[in-house]
């Protein structure tokens, strides 16, 4: 086992610092990576810790592809680089639009008080004319958590239409429920309000500015030139959310036999959420974002600066990254006590997800962890889950904060 951790280790692309300030640090992280690769709990990850405006630590462990569609690791996996494209999933609510509703916020087209029913004319109905942007940015709209659009739409268009045509679940504006409809609407207001698609005012607006040209969506349609990681063989877990009642999206339009367009192969460079996929041509405001730790880096930069003016102002960044009622923030979660980041300083702010994404940051240290996992890799275990990597978020992320302070 010994020789086996040591081949991994040495077989990673660490980004050594100068100096041995954090070497304890250093060591502490990769063990904790090579163990889990070891173990075969996840593929592989790409870890980057910047402190004080300076990378600390950067590691790509183990493998981009693994196992077979089976479960079984494969005879000649394949390595690892930091320069891997990952599916960022629901990390696209914050890197993008969340971002872009920041920008436009600066631009005094919108405010997040503003009533969606001021863009979208589907929203002035009974039930949805008092939900706002601000509802839509902190999951308080009362909107469905999850439902398969792709069941009655098969384009972005028709897509909002549906959506807009759905009944509520909850009172607007009195419970958090995290909801991927909502950031799915505050797409078709950003292309509303701004007259382009999501994916180019995004990339012309936020990625070109801030350098980040390895973040895009379908990179299958872009002719990407770079290496995906794949993320699963179909979509296992959402055909199980559609055909198991027991998870509790159950609709009674909804037959699940009804309709039978589900991907059977690996996914690499298409978006892995079906509703972006299958409903929304692979742009949507709630997924379908690639990108690297090093463009997600650039993202948080931006966010962490202290001085006036750049990409978004200091006012606007400070209205987003307070908390609300519900102890988060507007886009970004900022509840140390429900998420990976358990008793994290104030003011600390983050957000994961599904293949197996996150991002955490603390502005009081100047810190910022970023882990990408393709956990989905592995496949479903005999929960019929994927793995829950919030129990390694967390030790990663408290081993930082706790050598760092």
């Amino acid at each position: 086992m010994k020789i086996i951790r040591y081949i991994l280790f040495t077989l990673t692309f660490p980004l050594w610092v100068k100096g041995q300030e954090h070497a304890p640090l250093r060591k502490e992280l990769s063990h904790i990576l090579a163990s889990y690769v070891d173990s075969g709990l996840i593929p592989g990850a790409v870890l980057q810790v910047q402190y004080k405006r300076k990378i600390i630590y950067q590691q790509a462990a183990g493998y981009a592809r693994r196992f077979d569609p089976e479960g079984q690791k494969l005879k000649k996996p394949e390595r690892l680089r930091p320069a891997h494209l990952y599916d960022i999933a629901s990390l696209t609510k914050v890197t993008g639009t969340t971002t872009a509703i920041m920008l436009l916020t600066d631009q005094g087209k919108l405010h997040p008080d503003d009533r969606v029913g001021k863009f979208i004319p589907a929203f002035n109905s009974a039930d949805k004319k008092e939900i706002t942007i601000r509802q839509l940015l902190t999951h308080t709209s009362g909107l469905l958590e999850w439902y398969p659009l792709y069941y009655r739409a098969n384009t972005k268009l028709a897509t909002y239409g549906l959506i807009g045509s759905l009944p509520l679940k909850y009172p607007v504006g009195k419970e958090r429920h995290y909801s991927d409809l909502g950031f799915a609407i505050l797409g078709q207001i950003i292309e509303t309000v701004s007259g382009m698609s999501l994916d180019t005012f995004e990339l012309e607006n936020i990625f070109r500015p801030l350098g980040m040209t390895q973040t895009l969506y379908t990179p299958v349609k872009n002719n990407y030139k770079g290496v995906v990681v794949p993320t699963s063989f179909g979509n296992p877990y959402e055909y199980r959310m559609v055909h198991d009642s027991s998870l509790g999206f159950v609709f009674k339009e909804i037959n699940p036999d009804q309709w039978n367009g589900w991907r059977n192969y690996l996914l690499r460079g298409e978006v892995n959420d079906g509703n972006c996929w299958y409903a929304c041509e692979g742009v949507n405001g709630a997924a379908g974002l690639f990108s690297t730790a090093g463009d997600l880096q650039l993202l948080v930069n931006m966010l962490l600066n202290k001085e006036p003016g750049g990409l978004i102002s200091k006012k606007t960044r400070d209205l987003f990254l307070t908390k609300d009622q519900f102890n988060n923030g507007l886009g970004w979660m900022m509840d140390p006590v429900n998420s990976f980041m358990k008793n994290a300083p104030e003011s600390s702010f983050g957000h994961t997800g599904f293949t197996g994404t996150s991002i955490a940051v603390v502005p009081s240290m100047e810190l910022s962890v970023i882990l990408l996992i393709n956990r989905q890799q592995r496949g479903l275990l005999p929960s019929n889950e994927y793995y829950n990597l919030n129990p390694l978020r967390r030790r990663i992320f408290e081993t930082i904060v706790n050598a760092l302070k």
